[in-house]
Protein backbone atom coordinates (compact mmCIF):
# COMPACT_ATOMS: atom_id res chain seq x y z
CA UNK A 1 0.00 0.00 0.00
CA UNK A 2 1.51 3.47 -1.07
CA UNK A 3 2.03 6.00 1.58
CA UNK A 4 0.18 8.89 1.82
CA UNK A 5 1.79 12.39 1.09
CA UNK A 6 1.55 14.52 4.28
CA UNK A 7 -0.14 17.19 2.39
CA UNK A 8 -2.98 14.63 1.75
CA UNK A 9 -2.59 13.80 5.82
CA UNK A 10 -3.04 17.54 6.15
CA UNK A 11 -6.20 17.53 3.68
CA UNK A 12 -7.44 14.50 5.70
CA UNK A 13 -7.63 15.89 9.30
CA UNK A 14 -8.85 19.32 8.23
CA UNK A 15 -11.50 17.30 6.76
CA UNK A 16 -12.36 15.21 9.66
CA UNK A 17 -11.96 18.37 12.33
CA UNK A 18 -14.36 21.04 10.38
CA UNK A 19 -17.19 18.00 10.31
CA UNK A 20 -16.44 17.05 14.11
CA UNK A 21 -16.43 21.12 14.85
CA UNK A 22 -19.76 21.61 12.42
CA UNK A 23 -21.28 18.63 14.32
CA UNK A 24 -20.69 19.82 17.85
CA UNK A 25 -21.89 23.49 16.59
CA UNK A 26 -25.30 22.13 15.32
CA UNK A 27 -25.87 20.20 18.54
CA UNK A 28 -25.10 23.37 20.32
CA UNK A 29 -27.09 25.77 18.48
CA UNK A 30 -29.85 23.39 17.93
CA UNK A 31 -30.74 22.90 21.40
CA UNK A 32 -34.39 25.72 22.34
CA UNK A 33 -33.57 27.56 25.64
CA UNK A 34 -35.96 26.90 28.51
CA UNK A 35 -38.46 29.54 29.42
CA UNK A 36 -37.71 31.29 32.69
CA UNK A 37 -40.92 31.41 34.24
CA UNK A 38 -41.67 34.11 37.20
CA UNK A 39 -43.72 31.32 39.32
CA UNK A 40 -41.52 31.09 42.91
CA UNK A 41 -41.09 28.04 44.09
CA UNK A 42 -42.35 27.49 47.36
CA UNK A 43 -39.77 24.97 49.51
CA UNK A 44 -41.66 23.40 52.90
CA UNK A 45 -38.86 22.95 55.21
CA UNK A 46 -40.19 21.18 58.18
CA UNK A 47 -38.13 21.41 61.48
CA UNK A 48 -37.61 18.00 63.86
CA UNK A 49 -36.09 18.36 67.24
CA UNK A 50 -34.67 15.06 67.85
CA UNK A 51 -34.76 14.05 71.18
CA UNK A 52 -32.07 11.26 71.63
Amino acid sequence: MPQMMPMEWTMLYITFLATFLMFNIMNYFNQSPNKQTNDKKIININKINWKW
